[in-house]
């Protein structure tokens, strides 16, 4: 079979596979960018920043207008009153994570609330003063785990581990990170990890990590940035210590949007744990009375400081909807199969491309991670032509292109396209 007799079996698989997709109605209820010619752009990037569901604006729009008429009374009245805004989050947000609604809220951006979390359960001694994280971690969590163990008096070139992939290799081996914990656990306060590694798109083993982690007695928190809205959490039943989040990526809340947190219940129903305190973390029966002192809501509501960002929330109300109506259980199942449908795409027609994310679905979400076989600079330009050509993907320093087939509005044909199109510039 020649390359392209191939090629066009594929082209038709993909429009097979977009026929029959039950979930192919929700990419209409999404923006999709145009070219400067008008044609919609193959969107790839919502593992950086997922798209503007159509209700978004509306929803914005609605608490512009109830500001405008009812201004201060809107925190009483409407069909969403601000004083419990934050609270239309919580079940959505709690079925996202696998989580019980008292363990989650949203609020912060995602570093704020690391640092709010790590105030409360890195309780360096002596003895257990290290903090583990990932050799290639996403920076604001690298620098805001080394400014905690500064902030404790400890020297990060010390006191802080990383995690290493074997030399040659991409990701992280489950069994060397479990060996890592067994060896070093004595000396570990803290672990920081991702469910989802950013560069690689690794899915690590959540369950089987935390479990080593408690075995040695170290307390243990998850990045969910880059796995809530995209991999299946079951934070609760896993037993993870604490979570935190951003909106913007698979959640589609926009630029900047508000996060979340989550705090297993052992932790959440133990008010004397200590932390940051503010205003909107104090008991809601006496709140407005002022006490002197502070008295924390049950919860992981009881970490918050500010009342909520409500035009920064609405978004995310509108996205939640989506995600409820989709069901994650079956955007996961189309999301394995589009990857997949990448991943084999990819094998077949660009021999030059290697994949760093694992090869096994089940360690994965729906980003893969392409190396191509060439200088860093010749690859950066292979990126630059697919931008050209209304292909959005991203490049991350110093060889990697990252690209996400999103389930809740990429298709297979767009895939097709993709692979079709790198096969063509790679020649």
């Amino acid at each position: 079979m020649t390359s392209q007799t191939s090629l066009n079996t594929a082209r038709n698989r993909a429009l097979a596979l977009d026929q029959a997709d039950p979930l192919a109605a929700y990419r209409s209820q999404f923006h999709i960018p145009q070219t400067t010619n008008g044609n919609k752009v193959l969107y790839f990037c919502g593992h950086s920043l997922g798209l503007q569901p159509k209700n978004t604006a509306a929803l914005v729009q609605q608490e512009l207008q109830h500001w405008q008429q009812n201004a201060v009374e809107g925190h009483f009245t409407g069909a969403r009153p601000w004083l419990s805004y934050h609270e239309q989050l919580t079940q959505g947000l709690a079925e996202l994570c696998g989580a019980l609604p008292i363990e989650v809220t949203a609020m912060n951006s995602l570093t704020v609330n690391l640092h709010l979390l790590l105030i409360s359960f890195y309780k360096p001694t002596a003895k257990r003063h290290k903090i583990l994280i990932e050799a290639n971690a996403f920076s604001s969590d690298r620098y805001a785990v080394s400014s905690q163990l500064t902030l404790h008096g400890y020297d990060p070139e010390t006191s802080l581990i990383e995690l290493n992939p074997r030399l040659g290799e991409d990701v992280l081996r489950t069994e060397d990170i479990l060996s890592l914990i067994e060896r070093e656990g004595h000396a570990i306060s803290a672990l920081v990890l991702p469910g989802v590694q950013y560069l690689t798109g690794q899915y690590l083993d959540i369950p089987r990590i935390t479990q080593a982690a408690h075995q040695q007695g170290c307390v243990i928190g998850f990045d969910l940035a880059h796995a809530i809205g995209n991999v299946p959490l079951q934070l609760h039943e896993w037993n993870v210590d604490f979570a935190v989040w951003c909106g913007y990526k698979y959640l589609n809340s926009g630029p900047g949007a508000i996060g979340g947190m989550f705090v297993h219940e052992r932790h959440a129903q133990r008010p004397e744990l200590p932390r940051l305190a503010g205003w909107w973390g104090h008991d809601k029966q006496t709140r407005f009375t002022m006490p002197h002192d502070f008295s924390p809501l049950l919860g992981a509501e009881g970490w918050q400081l500010s009342n909520p960002p409500i035009l920064a929330c609405a978004p995310l109300i509108s996205s939640l909807e989506i995600f409820y109506s989709a069901r994650l259980s079956k955007l996961r199942a189309k999301s394995v199969q589009l990857t997949e449908f990448l991943y084999g795409l990819l094998t077949a027609h660009c021999p030059k491309v290697s994949v760093i994310t694992p090869s096994d679905p089940s360690q994965r979400g729906c980003q893969l991670s392409l190396r191509l076989a060439m200088s860093p600079s010749k690859a950066k330009r292979i990126y630059e032509d697919l931008a050209l050509q209304g292909i959005m993907c991203d490049w991350r320093e110093p060889d990697i292109i990252r690209v996400a087939p999103t389930p809740l509005y990429n298709t297979y044909f767009e895939v097709f396209t993709f692979v079709a199109t790198l096969q063509s510039m790679l020649k």
